[in-house]
């Protein structure tokens, strides 16, 4: 099991790689991780101490589908709490961090195998806000959100994410957010709190992590190819193609070093990479 000892042993020569920005994927849980101090949101305080600070974070979500590809280009992006049942201190929480419309204009410059749309009536989901509001607190760094075309397939998505390669050089910080195993329709709810995983999902968590750690990113762009227990753990690919933006950018120099590998509930888990 890493620790935040491991971890940071991983993270102290990235300061001197100033260069170029680390790749980011973030299993986020729970919104509850964006208010509570747990392991999960310790381990994310503690990788923005780790890392570059960033000029600018670009965060592909879990939450944000959409019919073809967009970003956010507003001046302020606004706290969007898609979610329900939750406490009102939840609700209460507002992240003030500014956007960057020049920003956003270049990132979908760069971007040739979509158009992409500016747009101004979004904002920053549970996916982005819940993590970063942990790493940067202040909400003085620029934050953007490119959002998922759910009518292409994992490929396009792992393309399209190459092409965003170039923004790392120019100290934006790329995360994708979501939960390579997450099935909602199976969750413990006994078990809500506890690290505890189903058979299948132990299994495809060791699945993922062999692929990634050995670099067979075919292997988990065809995940739909890995037998019954991937179709469990990925009934719908929404929490799962952020994965795949921050592996298509990873170059063949680069390692991916696991962190928060904890199964949630029976059917999710917190298992997150950064890419270096």
């Amino acid at each position: 099991m890493t620790t935040l000892s491991d971890f940071k042993k991983f993270t102290s020569n990235l300061k001197k790689q100033d260069h170029k920005m680390p790749v980011l994927f973030i299993g986020h849980g729970s919104p509850m991780n964006g208010i509570e101090h747990n392991q999960f949101s310790e381990s994310w305080a503690q990788l923005a101490k780790e890392i570059p600070t960033p000029e600018a974070i670009l965060v592909v979500s879990a939450h944000w589908l959409s019919r073809g590809t967009k970003i956010t280009a507003m001046d302020f992006p606004e706290t969007i709490h898609d979610f329900g049942g939750f406490p009102k201190a939840l609700f209460d929480v507002q992240y003030p961090a500014p956007g960057n419309p020049e920003l956003a204009k270049e990132t979908a410059s760069i971007i040739k195998s979509a158009d992409v749309e500016l747009v101004h009536d979004w904002g920053l989901d549970h996916g982005a806000w819940t993590v970063i509001r942990n790493m940067y607190p202040d909400a003085k760094i620029p934050v953007l959100q490119l959002s998922i075309d759910y009518t292409k397939g994992p490929q396009f998505h792992y393309e399209l994410a190459k092409e965003l390669s170039s923004l790392r050089s120019k100290g934006v910080l790329i995360i994708g957010s979501g939960n390579m195993v997450h099935n909602l329709r199976m969750i413990s709810f006994d078990k809500l709190d506890a690290e505890y995983g189903y058979d299948w999902a132990i299994e495809m968590n060791e699945v993922f992590k062999k692929h990634i750690t050995n670099r067979n990113h075919d292997a988990l762009i065809n995940y739909e190819s890995l037998g019954n227990a991937a179709k469990l753990a990925v009934p719908t690919p929404d929490h799962y193609y952020p994965l795949l933006y921050s592996l298509g950018l990873q170059n063949k120099h680069e390692e991916a070093f696991i962190f928060n590998d904890k199964l949630m509930a029976g059917s999710l888990t917190m298992t997150s990479l950064v890419i270096q």
